[in-house]
């Protein structure tokens, strides 16, 4: 793993927590401040060559606005000051309550990421993480699957209106990027490449390998579409066969990544099989890739995960300790410290370790494959559908 020679940050503050669909709802900030606390108990933000904290703008209409309608804004905010949802642009729905505020918490996120693509494309950080991002979902003219406003669509055009030729986008949340990969649909200066649970079985019913870009951008969309209980093997073979070729063609000006870490097997919603162990393994890949591919310039966001103490906080810990260049090893015992907060916090006993004593060795795609397998089918599905529009060979 590349060590990084230049600073890194993480660009949040406590006020990003007013991102809160109420009691109940699955995406509870909870996640977000007990990964901050673990981070900072595990010592991510002192020391030489510490995570600097940043704290994150709340962005204005205008950049809300170069991805989303304004009359969905409009609305948004209304019915977040009193006023009545609308159910046709996703506004209280089961999904989607209206809770107070919505329009400014929503922009919050967005400033977060964009900041963070301002800190690592003007030079300030050569990464950096926005924890609370990661809203893929979400349409121009539509609220969608708990995301308010797309921070990582508005973060990736703002890489574009300030000098970006080419931005890549890796998303490895167990749903598919679809918000993402529709707002750059017809844009070939961006690949999105979205490794997810088939959306034959789970939300949002999208990404399946035909799916490559417009006519204008032919190649530009990569999907994986990976079958359910897909484990750490399975699913580092399936990235390992997609993502860094098509990176390494591509050649993107900076690489943003959206970790969403519901794949894990004990996460609520969803019905990959993933440990923490695998998504720290694929958190130490995206990292590497972006020194092999991007000039090191790595942004970094947040996204689903709905186990709210025995997973999301060991997983964008050691997301961030990537982020900062100083992995985290697997075996760290978590601090009692934190152990006693989430204890009196929620009643429960968390995690005794950073590890679930998972293994991360998988099979090269290079040795072949099983075409009578679901997992082996899925990836040469993606791989012939979208590797030659890039000049690739497609065949192991």
């Amino acid at each position: 793993m590349p060590e990084c020679q230049t600073s890194a940050v993480a660009v949040f503050d406590d006020s990003l927590t007013r991102y809160n669909f109420g009691p109940g709802h699955p995406m509870s900030p909870l996640r977000v401040d007990l990964t901050m606390r673990l981070a900072d108990e595990l010592g991510l933000f002192s020391g030489p060559g510490a995570l600097q904290r940043v704290d994150a703008p709340v962005a204005d209409d205008d950049l809300v606005g170069t991805v989303h309608l304004v009359r969905l804004m409009n609305a948004v905010r209304e019915a977040g000051h009193g006023g009545a949802g609308d159910e046709r642009l996703g506004i209280g729905t089961e999904d989607n309550p209206i809770f107070d505020r919505m329009h400014e918490a929503g922009a919050h996120v967005v400033g977060a990421t964009v900041e963070a693509c301002r800190q690592v494309w003007q030079g300030d950080a050569g990464h950096a993480a926005s924890i609370a991002g990661g809203l893929h979902h979400a349409m121009p003219d539509r609220i969608s699957g708990f995301c308010v406003y797309n921070d990582v669509a508005v973060g990736i055009q703002w890489l574009l209106d300030h000098g970006a030729e080419r931005v890549a986008y890796v998303d490895v949340d167990a749903h598919h990027g679809d918000g993402v990969e529709r707002i750059f649909w017809d844009d070939p200066r961006v690949l999105t490449i979205s490794l997810h649970e088939t959306g034959q079985v789970l939300f949002p019913g999208t990404g399946f390998p035909a799916d490559t870009g417009g006519r204008q951008a032919e190649g530009s969309a990569a999907n994986v579409a990976l079958p359910p209980g897909t484990g750490d093997a399975g699913w580092l073979r399936a990235f390992h066969a997609v993502v860094p070729p098509l990176l390494e063609e591509f050649r993107p000006d900076v690489l943003v990544s959206q970790h969403g870490c519901d794949s894990h097997v004990e996460d609520p919603l969803t019905h990959l099989s993933l440990s923490v162990d695998g998504q720290r393994a694929a958190h130490a890949a995206v990292h590497q890739l972006a020194h092999d591919h991007a000039g090191g310039r790595w942004v970094a966001v947040g996204g689903g995960g709905y186990e709210l103490v025995g997973v999301v906080p060991r997983t964008w810990t050691h997301l961030l300790s990537e982020v900062a260049g100083r992995p985290l090893p697997s075996d760290l015992d978590v601090p009692t410290r934190w152990l006693d907060h989430v204890q009196q916090r929620l009643g429960l006993d968390g995690p005794k370790r950073m590890t679930d004593g998972g293994r991360t060795d998988y099979r090269p795609w290079s040795e072949g494959y099983d075409p009578e397998q679901w997992l082996d089918a899925a990836v040469h599905e993606a791989r012939l559908a979208v590797f030659p529009l890039h000049g690739l060979d497609p065949m192991p």
